[in-house]
């Protein structure tokens, strides 16, 4: 199959399967590509998807990107998360350690320039944990972003050449919250705090009532996605 035929039949199959719970959509992704793993960042949506893919298939990879910057209840929430299904995250981290990137870029590039911050520390070891697998899952929402409204079910991915599945792209946050309470799942203790969208210590704040909910997010430099989404 060529990347035009690809491209269409999952563009077919995006149609066929909007209808679908993220339930349906999880297992179908994971029986039509078993080499598939599942991008988790630990936040409300993810420890979502990881319950649902630990119902459904337990033995997908799931892995995570250490940036390093993480907040201490992130890395707790893994370590709860991962004691709890007994699993075992792949830890994906940058070539350069924090001091290395200081040293080769300059102290605080998150803040002189955000974008490459995010592509040495994010982006890049990304492309190499996807260049191994043939299609991977994420938690993302339509409603979280403008940049993410667009989002299928099911979509190739043009920008790491692989099959994209998001299955919780129709879900409210309240459709989220339903589901960690419903199912008594552990979530980072920082959405209690007014951080709906939770990234680097560096680079993420409260959100303050009335403002968007990725606000917190990269504030005050107008940027609002670390490049893992096109």
């Amino acid at each position: 199959m060529n990347l035009l035929e690809k491209e269409a039949l999952i563009a077919e199959k995006a149609v066929q399967f909007e209808p679908a719970s993220a339930e349906e959509v999880i297992a179908w992704a994971v029986q039509t590509f078993p080499n598939l793993t599942f991008a988790c960042s630990f936040g409300a949506e993810d420890v979502v998807v990881v319950d649902m893919l630990q119902k459904i298939s337990p033995s997908t990879d799931i892995f995570y990107l250490d940036t390093q910057f993480h907040f201490d209840e992130t890395y707790e929430t893994r370590d709860r998360i991962s004691s709890h299904y007994n699993l075992n995250f792949v830890r994906v981290a940058p070539v350069l350690s924090p001091e290395q990137q200081a040293e080769a870029h300059g102290e605080e590039l998150w803040l002189t320039n955000p974008n490459q911050c995010c592509n040495i520390r994010k982006v890049d070891p990304l492309t190499n944990i996807l260049s191994k697998y043939d299609a991977w899952i994420t938690g993302i929402r339509r409603d979280q972003a403008p940049t993410r409204a667009n989002s299928k079910k099911i979509e190739y991915d043009t920008k790491f050449g692989l099959v994209k599945f998001n299955p919780l792209a129709a879900w409210t946050w309240d459709d989220v919250w339903a589901y960690i309470r419903a199912n008594h799942l552990i979530y980072n203790p920082l959405h209690d705090r007014n951080y709906p969208s939770i990234g680097c210590t560096h680079c993420t704040r409260p959100v303050m009532e009335g403002e968007d909910p990725r606000a917190g997010r990269w504030a005050g430099t107008g940027k609002i996605e670390c490049g893992l989404h096109k």
